[in-house]
């Protein structure tokens, strides 16, 4: 479909139910950063292969490298659909990337309390235990994962507004006539 807008009324109906199911699922997701989706599981995946790749780094790199990869994955897609000009493409990223924004502010507020079960069980690093601890910021973790939560609701409305712009249904431009 490109940058052009649709004539298509069913096809501009459905861009803006995906809008709205963007905005209102991102949104709920936001405010409900616990909620489990099978887009996690494709995060958990993502995350824990960033530990892989970016071990060779070093240590802080290789624990940071999980949430890195995490948000790295939907951004990356989000530049191929924008040079693309694949404008729904570009929606969903941006949604993804807010999706997963919200489950890396989950993990850091559990910083401190470090309930969340972890795939290694007891004898896990807790990631943003160890990054905030290591920076002396483990007491600003709610903090900063309010923040986290900020832009993640930030990238869901972006990626809800593009749905929108691209679906919008407009009036085709008047021909001009030549004298």
């Amino acid at each position: 479909m490109g940058w052009r807008k649709s004539t298509s009324a069913s096809r501009n109906i459905l861009g803006l139910l995906g809008a709205a199911l963007i905005a209102g699922h991102g949104l709920y997701l936001v405010f409900h950063p616990g909620v489990w989706t099978f887009l996690h599981g494709v995060d958990l995946i993502i995350h824990e292969a960033g530990h892989v790749i970016f071990a060779p780094f070093g240590e802080v790199i290789g624990i940071l490298g999980g949430s890195m990869m995490q948000l790295l994955v939907p951004l990356a897609f989000a530049t191929y659909f924008l040079l693309a000009r694949q404008t729904f493409g570009l929606a969903f990223c941006a949604y993804w990337t807010g999706e997963s924004l919200v489950y890396v502010a989950n993990y850091v507020s559990d910083a401190r309390a470090m309930a969340l079960p972890l795939l290694g069980g007891d004898d896990s690093i807790h990631d943003w235990n160890y990054l905030l601890g290591s920076a002396g910021l483990l007491g600003s973790d709610r903090l900063i994962a309010g923040l986290l939560l900020g832009v993640a609701a930030c990238f869901v409305v972006a990626g809800a507004i593009v749905a929108v712009q691209a679906s919008w249904p407009t009036a085709p431009l008047p021909s001009r006539e030549t004298p």
